[in-house]
């Protein structure tokens, strides 16, 4: 067995994904309610004993909303993030459950490698994660506002890659957020567009030739609709003469929905 990956959630109201391997299982993200995190455990028959560490990517509400009940709740988790997203949220989860990884470095959990790395986002020391176990990798990639060639290099290998496809611009530019947070999410610390997403897929698959997975996520529930994004995306692709099916599967994570599971 490689890796399996589902979505418990994924968007502005709330972030939690699932990876896990045969003996490992973890959690990336607590931005929905414990009890929403324990019934969707439960929904895909995992306990929540069977459940090793939870890591944040960073420190906004979306993403850690119910970090100290779920340690609290699973005093046997650790829980991981780097210096500076620890600088913000230490006092949410007790000294002995606190684990610090290093943005960049490689480390393990179980018989999972994950590699943290940088992304361009509001927040302290924003991370993406990398998984890998048997020649597999799973990478999610959300909360960023470019994609730097190092991050492209970061997410090339992926077999699922779950990917920020946050808004449609357009939508953003003539909706009726308030001017200061439409700036922030078209800036270089805010989120992908359908655009960018679709413009880092084609350079993905144009630098390493395989099959993949592509996952949608993170779309904005104001400024974007899942037939526009996959739609837009498609489009692009298949500009680029690459098609879904034969060079790539692409789906959406719905915001508030447990999704499927998928395995590499």
């Amino acid at each position: 067995m490689g890796l399996t990956f589902c979505s418990f959630s994924s968007g502005s109201s709330g972030n939690c994904y699932l990876v896990q391997s045969q003996e490992t299982t973890l959690l990336v993200d607590a931005g929905i309610s414990g009890r929403k995190i324990l019934k969707s455990l439960d929904d895909v028959k995992i306990g929540a004993h069977d459940v090793n560490a939870v890591l944040i990517t960073h420190e906004h509400t979306d993403h850690i909303r119910s970090l100290r009940t779920l340690t609290k709740r699973m005093p046997h988790i650790r829980a991981y993030a780097n210096h500076g997203t620890w600088k913000n949220i230490e006092h949410l989860v007790e000294e002995k459950q606190r684990v610090t990884f290093n943005t960049g470095e490689t480390f393990s959990i179980g018989d999972i490698k994950v590699k943290p790395f940088l992304l361009s986002h509001d927040a302290e020391e924003p991370v993406g994660f990398s998984f890998f176990k048997n020649d597999k990798q799973i990478s999610i990639l959300t909360d960023t506002g470019v994609l730097s060639e190092d991050i492209l290099h970061e997410i090339k290998g992926a077999d699922i890659l779950v990917l920020e496809a946050n808004h449609d611009v357009e939508m953003l530019r003539i909706g009726r957020y308030p001017w200061f947070l439409k700036k922030r999410i078209l800036g270089e610390k805010g989120h992908l567009s359908n655009v960018a997403a679709a413009d880092a897929i084609c350079k993905v698959l144009s630098e390493k030739k395989k099959y993949r997975h592509v996952l949608l996520a993170h779309l904005s529930k104001e400024n974007n609709f899942p037939e526009m994004a996959y739609q837009t995306i498609k489009n692009l692709l298949e500009e680029k003469s690459h098609f879904i099916d034969t060079h790539i599967g692409l789906n959406i994570i719905a915001g508030d929905q447990r999704s499927a599971l998928y395995s590499v």
